[in-house]
This record gives structure tokens, sequence and C-alpha cells, in this order.
């Protein structure tokens, strides 16, 4: 009787940890998920676009209504991160809000050859300054990697007025 219950134990167990895995990550419901699985989908559609392009078909499909604008970036000072040079990357885009006021802004780039996308991801989130912006302050940051690609978002949780979570 004890195996009967022990072999029956261990089957329960083995299909509550196969019911566990291997489902698909799902990203937040937040202006950064949002934003990081439209880059995803967006990469998945045409791994060849450029980080311009991307850039851009981010901004049309998503959530901002509001008047945006991307541009491309070199290695150096870069807006939301203080003091700190960023580097380690061959081409970059930066996307936002033309208004300053609100509490956005994300970052395309494609690494270089021979850097770690994990240490680029890590260089990133250490200096990154939510309060970059003098008006109004992030509340969130997202990280987001596809091969050598890295999508990196500062944005509020939601764009809806007196929603708060």
């Amino acid at each position: 009787m004890k195996k009967i219950a022990s072999l029956l134990l261990i089957a329960v167990m083995c299909i509550s940890l196969a019911a566990c895995g291997g489902t698909k990550e799902e990203k937040p419901d937040t202006v950064g998920g949002k934003t990081a699985a439209l880059f995803v989908d967006e990469l998945k559609a045409n791994g060849e676009i450029s980080n311009q392009e991307l850039a851009d078909a981010i901004l049309e499909k998503s959530q901002f209504e509001f008047a945006a604008a991307s541009m491309e970036v070199e290695p150096g000072l870069l807006t939301g991160f203080g003091n700190t040079e960023i580097t380690g990357f061959q081409d970059g885009v930066m996307f936002g809000p033309v208004i300053g006021t609100i509490p956005f802004i994300g970052y395309v780039f494609t690494v270089e050859d021979g850097t770690n996308v994990d240490d680029f991801v890590a260089l990133l989130k250490d200096n990154a300054d939510l309060r970059w912006n003098i008006c109004t302050e992030a509340e969130e940051m997202t990280a987001e990697k596809s091969g050598s690609r890295v999508l990196f978002v500062m944005g509020p949780l939601s764009f809806d007025e007196g929603e708060t979570e």
C-alpha cells in the first residue's frame, strides 16, 4: 500500500512540474511590458529590421498617445544615464515623446561584437536614472534582449490619467 501511495505521489508531482514548465513568459501589463512585447513581436516578424525601423514600428503600434520621434545615438552620454558613458553598442536609436514632461524614454541597441549582452543590460540598469527628467519621474525600467539586440525603456506604469498601481 505504501508503494502504491508513493508511486501515486511521484506521478502527481511529475504532472504538476510538467504543468508549470514550458509556458510562454508573459510580459507585465505596463508601458514597459507592452513595449517589450512589441519589440519581441517585431523582431520575430522581421529579424533583419534596422534599429531605426524597429523603434519607429514600436512607436507606430504602441499605446503611446502623444507625438513621438526617434533618432540615432552614438556611444557616450545618453539621456537617462547621468554622467555615465554608455558604450559597447554599434548601433543605437532613442525614441520617446516630443514633449519633455512625459516621463518616457526608450532605446534600441545592437551590441558590439565582443560585448556580452547581459553585461551591457547590467550597465544600463545600474546607471539608469528614473528621475532624469526634472519635471517628472519614471516608475519602471524594462530591459528585453533578443540575440545582440537590446530594448531598454524607462517610463510610467501606465499612460492612463488617474490610474495608480
